[in-house]
Protein backbone atom coordinates (compact mmCIF):
# COMPACT_ATOMS: atom_id res chain seq x y z
CA UNK A 1 0.00 0.00 0.00
CA UNK A 2 1.43 3.18 -1.07
CA UNK A 3 2.07 5.86 1.71
CA UNK A 4 -0.42 9.08 1.60
CA UNK A 5 1.69 12.60 0.49
CA UNK A 6 3.34 14.38 3.24
CA UNK A 7 0.83 17.63 3.30
CA UNK A 8 0.14 19.66 6.33
CA UNK A 9 -2.05 17.41 8.30
CA UNK A 10 0.33 14.56 7.59
CA UNK A 11 1.91 15.69 11.24
CA UNK A 12 -1.66 15.62 13.02
CA UNK A 13 -0.12 13.10 15.06
CA UNK A 14 2.43 14.30 16.59
CA UNK A 15 0.92 17.90 16.75
CA UNK A 16 -1.50 17.24 18.42
CA UNK A 17 -0.42 15.85 21.57
CA UNK A 18 2.28 18.39 21.25
CA UNK A 19 0.06 21.27 21.19
CA UNK A 20 -1.80 19.67 24.08
CA UNK A 21 1.62 19.73 26.27
CA UNK A 22 2.61 23.35 25.03
CA UNK A 23 -1.09 24.01 26.07
CA UNK A 24 -0.91 22.81 29.71
CA UNK A 25 2.43 24.74 30.00
CA UNK A 26 1.18 28.00 28.76
CA UNK A 27 -2.13 28.18 31.03
CA UNK A 28 0.05 28.58 34.10
CA UNK A 29 2.70 30.52 32.23
CA UNK A 30 -0.09 33.38 30.79
CA UNK A 31 -1.83 33.52 34.01
CA UNK A 32 1.73 34.10 36.06
CA UNK A 33 3.14 36.47 33.75
CA UNK A 34 -0.29 37.94 33.71
CA UNK A 35 0.09 38.37 37.46
CA UNK A 36 3.83 39.53 36.76
CA UNK A 37 2.43 42.53 34.28
CA UNK A 38 -0.18 43.94 37.10
CA UNK A 39 -2.87 43.05 34.39
CA UNK A 40 -5.84 40.99 34.48
CA UNK A 41 -5.69 37.17 34.87
CA UNK A 42 -7.73 37.20 31.87
CA UNK A 43 -5.37 39.68 29.71
CA UNK A 44 -3.16 36.70 29.61
CA UNK A 45 -4.94 33.99 28.72
CA UNK A 46 -6.03 36.04 25.71
CA UNK A 47 -2.73 36.62 25.22
CA UNK A 48 -2.08 33.26 25.13
CA UNK A 49 -5.41 32.41 22.99
CA UNK A 50 -4.37 34.65 20.09
CA UNK A 51 -0.73 33.36 19.83
CA UNK A 52 -2.02 30.51 18.71
CA UNK A 53 -5.06 31.33 16.78
CA UNK A 54 -3.21 34.17 15.01
CA UNK A 55 0.43 34.40 15.42
CA UNK A 56 0.60 30.77 14.17
CA UNK A 57 -1.52 30.97 11.69
CA UNK A 58 0.45 33.62 9.82
CA UNK A 59 3.95 32.93 11.29
CA UNK A 60 5.99 31.08 9.21
CA UNK A 61 8.03 29.28 11.86
CA UNK A 62 7.05 25.61 12.49
CA UNK A 63 7.78 25.10 16.55
CA UNK A 64 7.93 28.49 17.67
CA UNK A 65 5.04 28.79 20.10
CA UNK A 66 3.50 32.93 20.69
CA UNK A 67 2.33 34.13 23.92
CA UNK A 68 2.79 36.56 27.19
CA UNK A 69 6.45 36.99 27.91
CA UNK A 70 8.36 37.26 30.93
CA UNK A 71 11.04 39.53 29.46
CA UNK A 72 8.30 42.38 28.72
CA UNK A 73 6.45 42.07 32.34
CA UNK A 74 8.53 44.65 33.82
CA UNK A 75 7.77 47.16 30.81
CA UNK A 76 3.83 46.07 30.91
CA UNK A 77 3.49 46.16 34.78
CA UNK A 78 5.11 49.93 34.71
CA UNK A 79 2.89 50.88 31.46
CA UNK A 80 0.09 49.84 33.00
CA UNK A 81 0.93 52.13 35.98
CA UNK A 82 1.61 55.04 33.73
CA UNK A 83 -0.94 54.98 31.81
CA UNK A 84 -3.66 53.11 33.05
CA UNK A 85 -5.42 49.77 31.55
CA UNK A 86 -6.74 51.09 28.33
CA UNK A 87 -4.78 53.64 27.48
CA UNK A 88 -2.01 50.77 27.89
CA UNK A 89 -4.09 48.69 25.42
CA UNK A 90 -4.12 51.40 22.87
CA UNK A 91 -0.39 51.15 23.15
CA UNK A 92 -0.52 47.20 22.41
CA UNK A 93 -2.44 48.18 19.09
CA UNK A 94 -0.03 50.47 17.95
CA UNK A 95 3.12 48.26 19.15
CA UNK A 96 1.79 45.66 16.93
CA UNK A 97 0.88 48.60 13.69
CA UNK A 98 5.16 49.39 14.16
CA UNK A 99 6.10 45.61 14.49
CA UNK A 100 3.94 45.42 11.03
CA UNK A 101 5.95 48.32 9.61
CA UNK A 102 9.41 46.53 10.82
CA UNK A 103 8.34 43.68 8.94
CA UNK A 104 7.20 45.23 5.46
CA UNK A 105 10.78 47.01 5.84
CA UNK A 106 12.53 44.19 6.31
CA UNK A 107 13.92 44.62 9.66
CA UNK A 108 13.96 41.05 10.62
CA UNK A 109 17.61 40.25 9.55
CA UNK A 110 18.81 42.47 12.94
CA UNK A 111 18.81 38.18 14.29
CA UNK A 112 21.22 37.44 11.84
CA UNK A 113 24.03 39.62 13.72
CA UNK A 114 24.00 37.76 16.83
CA UNK A 115 27.09 35.51 17.43
CA UNK A 116 26.54 31.66 17.88
CA UNK A 117 27.72 31.63 21.04
CA UNK A 118 25.21 34.17 22.29
CA UNK A 119 22.77 32.32 21.43
CA UNK A 120 23.60 29.40 22.41
CA UNK A 121 24.13 31.16 26.06
CA UNK A 122 20.91 32.51 25.78
CA UNK A 123 19.13 29.19 25.64
CA UNK A 124 21.47 27.40 28.29
CA UNK A 125 20.37 31.17 30.21
CA UNK A 126 16.85 29.89 29.71
CA UNK A 127 17.59 26.62 31.13
CA UNK A 128 19.09 27.63 34.33
CA UNK A 129 16.28 29.93 34.70
CA UNK A 130 13.39 27.38 34.22
CA UNK A 131 15.24 24.81 37.11
CA UNK A 132 15.76 27.37 39.46
CA UNK A 133 12.40 28.75 39.15
CA UNK A 134 10.49 25.79 38.83
CA UNK A 135 12.57 23.73 41.90
CA UNK A 136 10.19 25.04 44.26
CA UNK A 137 6.92 24.50 42.72
CA UNK A 138 8.40 20.61 42.29
CA UNK A 139 8.28 20.20 46.30
CA UNK A 140 4.79 22.44 46.87
CA UNK A 141 6.69 25.57 47.72
CA UNK A 142 3.98 28.34 45.81
CA UNK A 143 4.97 31.51 46.70
CA UNK A 144 6.91 32.56 43.49
CA UNK A 145 4.54 32.93 40.51
CA UNK A 146 5.26 31.11 37.10
CA UNK A 147 5.98 34.02 34.58
CA UNK A 148 8.68 35.54 36.31
CA UNK A 149 12.30 34.68 34.77
CA UNK A 150 14.67 36.42 36.58
CA UNK A 151 17.01 35.55 39.42
CA UNK A 152 16.19 38.86 41.78
CA UNK A 153 12.81 39.13 42.12
CA UNK A 154 10.20 42.07 42.88
CA UNK A 155 9.97 41.32 46.88
CA UNK A 156 13.68 41.57 47.22
CA UNK A 157 14.81 38.31 47.49
CA UNK A 158 16.54 35.59 44.96
CA UNK A 159 15.85 32.52 42.76
CA UNK A 160 18.34 30.60 45.51
CA UNK A 161 16.90 31.71 48.23
CA UNK A 162 13.44 30.54 47.60
CA UNK A 163 14.90 27.45 46.58
CA UNK A 164 16.22 27.40 50.13
CA UNK A 165 12.47 28.20 51.68
CA UNK A 166 11.38 25.28 49.71
CA UNK A 167 13.59 23.03 51.11
CA UNK A 168 12.53 23.61 54.51
CA UNK A 169 8.85 24.24 53.42
CA UNK A 170 7.86 21.56 50.79
CA UNK A 171 4.62 19.93 50.71
CA UNK A 172 4.85 15.85 50.74
CA UNK A 173 1.75 15.44 48.37
CA UNK A 174 3.60 17.83 45.67
CA UNK A 175 6.85 15.89 45.94
CA UNK A 176 5.18 12.32 45.26
CA UNK A 177 3.48 14.14 42.45
CA UNK A 178 7.20 15.03 40.82
CA UNK A 179 8.87 11.53 41.19
CA UNK A 180 5.88 10.24 39.74
CA UNK A 181 6.85 12.62 36.93
CA UNK A 182 10.57 12.03 36.79
CA UNK A 183 9.55 8.06 36.66
CA UNK A 184 7.32 8.82 33.63
CA UNK A 185 9.77 11.37 31.87
CA UNK A 186 12.49 8.65 32.38
CA UNK A 187 10.41 5.53 31.87
CA UNK A 188 8.16 6.73 29.14
CA UNK A 189 10.32 6.81 26.24
CA UNK A 190 11.54 3.31 26.78
CA UNK A 191 7.76 1.95 26.74
CA UNK A 192 7.13 3.89 23.63
CA UNK A 193 6.33 1.02 21.01
CA UNK A 194 3.57 0.98 17.86
CA UNK A 195 0.36 3.17 19.65
CA UNK A 196 2.30 4.02 23.00
CA UNK A 197 4.59 6.13 20.32
CA UNK A 198 1.73 8.91 19.92
CA UNK A 199 1.40 10.06 23.44
CA UNK A 200 4.32 12.21 24.39
CA UNK A 201 6.12 11.33 28.07
CA UNK A 202 5.58 15.26 29.29
CA UNK A 203 1.55 14.12 28.61
CA UNK A 204 2.10 11.39 30.36
CA UNK A 205 3.68 13.26 33.00
CA UNK A 206 0.83 15.75 33.69
CA UNK A 207 -1.70 12.92 33.46
CA UNK A 208 -0.24 10.80 36.28
CA UNK A 209 0.44 14.15 38.59
CA UNK A 210 -3.74 15.00 38.36
CA UNK A 211 -4.16 11.47 39.06
CA UNK A 212 -1.73 11.23 42.24
CA UNK A 213 -3.09 14.70 43.39
CA UNK A 214 -6.75 13.57 43.48
CA UNK A 215 -5.45 10.41 45.37
CA UNK A 216 -3.55 12.33 47.78
CA UNK A 217 -6.01 14.75 48.50
CA UNK A 218 -8.76 11.78 48.79
CA UNK A 219 -6.49 9.85 51.37
CA UNK A 220 -4.76 12.85 53.31
CA UNK A 221 -6.65 15.68 52.49
CA UNK A 222 -4.01 18.16 53.73
CA UNK A 223 -1.12 16.68 51.83
CA UNK A 224 -1.44 19.10 49.17
CA UNK A 225 -2.38 22.93 49.62
CA UNK A 226 -5.36 24.12 47.89
CA UNK A 227 -3.27 26.78 46.16
CA UNK A 228 -0.88 24.16 44.11
CA UNK A 229 -2.89 23.56 41.17
CA UNK A 230 -3.74 25.69 38.54
CA UNK A 231 -5.98 28.49 38.63
CA UNK A 232 -7.94 29.12 35.86
CA UNK A 233 -10.79 31.88 36.24
CA UNK A 234 -14.14 30.24 35.63
CA UNK A 235 -16.68 31.97 33.19
CA UNK A 236 -20.76 30.52 33.29
CA UNK A 237 -21.14 31.47 29.65
CA UNK A 238 -19.60 33.30 26.71
CA UNK A 239 -21.92 36.49 27.89
CA UNK A 240 -19.18 36.30 30.96
CA UNK A 241 -16.16 36.42 28.84
CA UNK A 242 -17.37 39.13 26.70
CA UNK A 243 -18.34 41.35 29.66
CA UNK A 244 -14.62 40.91 30.66
CA UNK A 245 -12.98 42.64 28.02
CA UNK A 246 -11.57 45.45 28.50
CA UNK A 247 -10.92 47.66 25.40
CA UNK A 248 -8.44 50.23 24.33
CA UNK A 249 -9.04 54.14 25.12
CA UNK A 250 -8.63 55.16 21.58
CA UNK A 251 -9.12 59.13 23.01
CA UNK A 252 -5.17 58.69 23.71
CA UNK A 253 -4.02 58.47 20.54
CA UNK A 254 -2.02 61.51 20.21
CA UNK A 255 -0.60 61.17 23.62
CA UNK A 256 3.50 61.09 23.23
CA UNK A 257 3.38 59.20 26.92
CA UNK A 258 0.93 56.25 24.67
CA UNK A 259 3.35 56.24 21.34
CA UNK A 260 6.42 56.27 23.59
CA UNK A 261 5.14 53.08 26.00
CA UNK A 262 4.36 51.74 22.24
CA UNK A 263 7.67 52.01 20.47
CA UNK A 264 9.35 50.61 23.58
CA UNK A 265 7.13 47.69 23.31
CA UNK A 266 7.58 47.55 19.67
CA UNK A 267 11.29 47.12 19.72
CA UNK A 268 11.47 44.90 22.59
CA UNK A 269 8.90 42.28 21.64
CA UNK A 270 10.48 42.43 17.88
CA UNK A 271 13.77 41.73 19.52
CA UNK A 272 12.50 38.99 21.95
CA UNK A 273 10.74 37.41 19.35
CA UNK A 274 13.75 37.58 16.16
CA UNK A 275 16.15 36.43 19.31
CA UNK A 276 13.90 33.42 20.26
CA UNK A 277 13.14 32.55 16.67
CA UNK A 278 17.06 32.41 16.11
CA UNK A 279 17.75 29.66 19.30
CA UNK A 280 14.13 27.79 18.35
CA UNK A 281 15.26 27.18 14.64
CA UNK A 282 18.72 25.44 16.26
CA UNK A 283 16.07 23.45 18.26
CA UNK A 284 14.00 22.60 15.20
CA UNK A 285 15.48 18.54 14.31
CA UNK A 286 14.98 19.76 11.17
CA UNK A 287 16.82 22.51 10.77
CA UNK A 288 14.39 24.75 9.24
CA UNK A 289 14.52 28.36 8.78
CA UNK A 290 12.10 30.88 9.47
CA UNK A 291 11.63 34.17 7.84
CA UNK A 292 12.22 36.55 10.58
CA UNK A 293 10.23 39.90 8.51
CA UNK A 294 7.21 37.38 8.35
CA UNK A 295 7.62 37.18 11.74
CA UNK A 296 7.65 40.33 12.37
CA UNK A 297 4.63 40.42 9.83
CA UNK A 298 2.74 37.86 12.32
CA UNK A 299 3.90 39.09 15.61
CA UNK A 300 2.67 42.57 14.44
CA UNK A 301 -1.01 41.71 13.47
CA UNK A 302 -1.29 39.46 16.94
CA UNK A 303 -0.40 42.48 19.35
CA UNK A 304 -3.10 44.28 16.89
CA UNK A 305 -5.46 42.04 17.55
CA UNK A 306 -4.13 41.30 21.66
CA UNK A 307 -4.80 44.78 22.50
CA UNK A 308 -8.45 45.27 20.71
CA UNK A 309 -9.74 42.63 22.91
CA UNK A 310 -7.67 43.36 26.25
CA UNK A 311 -4.34 40.88 25.64
CA UNK A 312 -1.04 41.64 27.50
CA UNK A 313 1.65 42.07 24.33
CA UNK A 314 2.79 38.49 22.46
CA UNK A 315 6.08 37.45 21.82
CA UNK A 316 7.56 34.45 20.47
CA UNK A 317 8.54 32.58 23.71
CA UNK A 318 11.10 29.98 24.10
CA UNK A 319 9.82 27.73 27.14
CA UNK A 320 6.72 27.25 25.20
CA UNK A 321 8.68 27.17 22.04
CA UNK A 322 10.95 24.49 24.11
CA UNK A 323 8.52 22.37 25.34
CA UNK A 324 6.50 21.94 21.86
CA UNK A 325 10.42 20.98 20.51
CA UNK A 326 10.40 18.08 23.10
CA UNK A 327 6.94 17.24 23.22
CA UNK A 328 7.55 16.08 19.51
CA UNK A 329 5.57 19.13 17.66
CA UNK A 330 6.85 19.11 13.48
CA UNK A 331 4.39 22.06 12.38
CA UNK A 332 2.92 24.95 13.45
CA UNK A 333 -0.33 22.99 13.62
CA UNK A 334 0.60 22.40 17.28
CA UNK A 335 0.76 25.70 18.91
CA UNK A 336 -2.57 26.18 16.59
CA UNK A 337 -3.90 23.87 18.81
CA UNK A 338 -2.30 25.19 22.18
CA UNK A 339 -4.24 28.01 21.18
CA UNK A 340 -7.75 26.03 20.37
CA UNK A 341 -7.08 24.56 23.69
CA UNK A 342 -6.88 27.64 25.62
CA UNK A 343 -10.03 29.35 24.38
CA UNK A 344 -12.19 25.98 24.88
CA UNK A 345 -9.99 25.39 28.17
CA UNK A 346 -11.19 28.95 29.29
CA UNK A 347 -14.37 28.47 28.23
CA UNK A 348 -15.69 25.14 29.18
CA UNK A 349 -12.94 23.16 31.06
CA UNK A 350 -11.97 25.12 33.76
CA UNK A 351 -12.76 23.07 36.85
CA UNK A 352 -11.28 19.94 34.82
CA UNK A 353 -8.02 21.60 34.36
CA UNK A 354 -7.95 23.46 37.66
CA UNK A 355 -7.45 19.40 39.27
CA UNK A 356 -3.62 19.78 36.83
CA UNK A 357 -0.91 20.12 40.57
CA UNK A 358 1.59 22.63 39.24
CA UNK A 359 4.54 19.93 40.25
CA UNK A 360 3.46 18.20 37.47
CA UNK A 361 4.10 20.93 35.34
CA UNK A 362 7.20 21.98 36.98
CA UNK A 363 9.04 18.68 36.85
CA UNK A 364 7.89 19.20 32.29
CA UNK A 365 9.48 22.48 32.87
CA UNK A 366 12.51 21.58 34.41
CA UNK A 367 13.48 18.95 31.83
CA UNK A 368 13.30 20.94 29.36
CA UNK A 369 15.80 23.30 31.09
CA UNK A 370 18.17 20.69 31.16
CA UNK A 371 18.21 20.07 27.50
CA UNK A 372 18.22 23.37 27.26
CA UNK A 373 21.79 23.89 29.72
CA UNK A 374 23.11 20.09 29.42
CA UNK A 375 26.43 19.43 30.50
CA UNK A 376 27.59 18.35 27.00
CA UNK A 377 26.97 22.09 25.49
CA UNK A 378 28.74 23.67 27.89
CA UNK A 379 31.74 21.45 27.26
CA UNK A 380 31.45 21.78 23.18
CA UNK A 381 31.69 25.97 24.49
CA UNK A 382 34.44 25.07 26.85
CA UNK A 383 36.49 23.19 23.64
CA UNK A 384 35.41 25.78 21.30
CA UNK A 385 38.45 28.00 23.00
CA UNK A 386 37.87 31.60 24.87
CA UNK A 387 36.65 33.20 21.83
CA UNK A 388 33.85 30.83 22.31
CA UNK A 389 33.59 30.26 25.71
CA UNK A 390 33.78 34.14 26.65
CA UNK A 391 30.79 35.22 25.64
CA UNK A 392 28.42 31.69 26.00
CA UNK A 393 29.43 32.21 29.83
CA UNK A 394 28.47 36.21 30.33
CA UNK A 395 25.84 35.77 28.15
CA UNK A 396 24.93 33.05 30.59
CA UNK A 397 25.50 35.19 33.87
CA UNK A 398 23.83 38.56 31.96
CA UNK A 399 20.88 37.00 32.04
CA UNK A 400 20.54 34.76 34.86
CA UNK A 401 21.25 38.39 36.96
CA UNK A 402 19.30 40.71 34.58
CA UNK A 403 16.80 39.43 32.27
CA UNK A 404 16.66 37.98 28.54
CA UNK A 405 17.04 41.09 26.21
CA UNK A 406 19.53 42.85 28.96
CA UNK A 407 21.59 39.93 29.12
CA UNK A 408 21.93 39.28 25.48
CA UNK A 409 22.78 42.70 25.07
CA UNK A 410 25.71 42.12 27.00
CA UNK A 411 26.76 39.01 25.73
CA UNK A 412 26.43 40.71 22.47
CA UNK A 413 28.84 43.37 23.36
CA UNK A 414 30.86 40.92 24.57
CA UNK A 415 31.06 38.84 21.39
CA UNK A 416 31.87 42.18 19.49
CA UNK A 417 34.68 42.43 21.88
CA UNK A 418 36.10 39.01 21.44
CA UNK A 419 35.68 39.19 17.52
CA UNK A 420 37.84 42.54 17.35
CA UNK A 421 40.35 41.52 19.25
CA UNK A 422 40.72 38.25 17.15
CA UNK A 423 40.60 40.55 14.34
CA UNK A 424 43.68 42.37 15.93
CA UNK A 425 45.56 39.64 17.27
CA UNK A 426 45.67 37.53 13.03
CA UNK A 427 45.25 41.22 10.41
CA UNK A 428 49.03 41.52 10.84
CA UNK A 429 52.49 39.24 10.57
CA UNK A 430 55.64 40.38 11.84
CA UNK A 431 59.25 39.20 11.14
CA UNK A 432 62.85 40.42 10.85
CA UNK A 433 64.95 39.27 7.30
CA UNK A 434 68.16 40.75 6.57
CA UNK A 435 68.21 42.67 9.94
CA UNK A 436 65.06 44.50 7.82
CA UNK A 437 61.37 44.28 9.63
CA UNK A 438 58.55 42.96 7.38
CA UNK A 439 54.95 43.55 8.45
CA UNK A 440 52.32 41.71 6.66
CA UNK A 441 48.59 42.64 6.23
CA UNK A 442 47.21 39.03 6.61
CA UNK A 443 43.49 40.64 5.96
CA UNK A 444 41.44 43.65 4.96
CA UNK A 445 42.15 46.43 7.39
CA UNK A 446 39.37 48.39 8.83
CA UNK A 447 39.35 50.59 11.59
CA UNK A 448 38.84 47.51 13.55
CA UNK A 449 42.62 46.91 13.39
CA UNK A 450 44.16 50.53 14.44
CA UNK A 451 45.25 49.25 17.51
CA UNK A 452 47.09 46.52 16.52
CA UNK A 453 49.07 48.45 13.76
CA UNK A 454 49.76 51.36 16.19
CA UNK A 455 50.93 48.36 18.68
CA UNK A 456 53.47 46.52 15.99
CA UNK A 457 54.42 50.03 14.44
CA UNK A 458 55.12 51.49 18.06
CA UNK A 459 57.29 48.48 18.44
CA UNK A 460 60.01 48.89 15.17
CA UNK A 461 63.50 50.38 16.92
CA UNK A 462 64.43 53.71 15.65
CA UNK A 463 66.25 53.36 12.47
CA UNK A 464 65.74 49.55 11.40
CA UNK A 465 64.57 49.47 7.68
CA UNK A 466 60.79 48.34 7.56
CA UNK A 467 59.01 46.41 4.36
CA UNK A 468 54.94 47.13 4.66
CA UNK A 469 53.67 44.28 2.68
CA UNK A 470 50.34 44.80 1.93
CA UNK A 471 49.79 42.81 -1.19
CA UNK A 472 47.32 40.49 0.14
CA UNK A 473 44.97 42.88 1.05
CA UNK A 474 42.27 44.39 -1.58
CA UNK A 475 41.00 47.54 0.88
CA UNK A 476 42.58 49.57 3.62
CA UNK A 477 40.39 52.02 5.78
CA UNK A 478 41.15 55.77 5.60
CA UNK A 479 41.82 55.58 8.70
CA UNK A 480 44.43 53.11 8.73
CA UNK A 481 45.89 54.75 5.79
CA UNK A 482 46.64 57.71 8.19
CA UNK A 483 48.57 55.51 11.11
CA UNK A 484 50.43 54.41 7.50
CA UNK A 485 51.04 57.84 6.38
CA UNK A 486 51.93 59.46 9.84
CA UNK A 487 54.63 56.20 10.46
CA UNK A 488 56.46 56.99 7.23
CA UNK A 489 57.23 60.13 7.38
CA UNK A 490 58.24 60.10 10.99
CA UNK A 491 60.18 56.58 10.95
CA UNK A 492 61.58 57.77 7.19
CA UNK A 493 62.87 61.38 8.56
CA UNK A 494 66.18 60.65 8.97
CA UNK A 495 66.69 58.28 6.11
CA UNK A 496 65.69 55.04 7.32
CA UNK A 497 64.44 53.41 4.42
CA UNK A 498 60.84 52.41 4.36
CA UNK A 499 59.34 50.33 1.32
CA UNK A 500 55.98 49.71 1.13
CA UNK A 501 54.72 46.66 -1.25
CA UNK A 502 51.42 46.98 -2.84
CA UNK A 503 49.38 44.79 -5.43
CA UNK A 504 50.31 45.64 -8.70
CA UNK A 505 47.67 47.68 -10.17
CA UNK A 506 46.86 49.27 -6.97
CA UNK A 507 46.37 52.43 -6.28
CA UNK A 508 50.04 53.66 -5.37
CA UNK A 509 50.09 57.17 -6.20
CA UNK A 510 48.11 58.68 -2.88
CA UNK A 511 49.92 56.67 -0.88
CA UNK A 512 53.33 57.35 -2.59
CA UNK A 513 52.73 60.98 -2.51
CA UNK A 514 51.46 61.17 1.17
CA UNK A 515 54.83 58.66 2.17
CA UNK A 516 56.92 61.87 0.94
CA UNK A 517 60.07 59.83 -0.75
CA UNK A 518 58.80 56.02 1.33
CA UNK A 519 60.08 53.67 -1.77
CA UNK A 520 57.22 51.65 -3.26
CA UNK A 521 57.24 48.46 -4.83
CA UNK A 522 55.66 45.44 -6.40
Amino acid sequence: MSSLPRGPWSSLRADLPAGLVVFLVAVPLCLGIAQASSAPLLSGLIAGIIGGLVVAVLSGSHLSVSGPAAGLAVIVAAGIVELGLRPFLLAVVLAGALQMLMGVLRLGGIAHFFPSSVIKGMLAAIGVLIILKQAPHAVGYDRDYEGDLTLFQQDGGNAFGTLIDAAEAFTPGALVVSLLGIVALLGWPKLQRGVLKLVPPALVAVVLGGVAAALVSTIWPDGIAAEHFVNLPRFASVGDVIAAVVTPDFSRLLDPAVWRVAATLAIVASLETLLSLEAVDRLDPQKRISPPNRELLAQGVGNVVAGLIGGIPITSVIVRSSANVQAGGQTRLAAMFHGVLILVGVLFFAPLLNRVPLAALAIVLIFVGLKLTTPKLWRQMWAGGPAQFVPFAITVAAIVTTDLLKGTVIGLVVGLFVMVRRQQANAVSVTVEDDKRIIRFQKDMTFLQKGRIKEVLLGVPDGQPVVIDRRVVDHVDDDVEEILDEFCIEHGSDGTAVEVLYEPGGDERRIARANRGARVGH
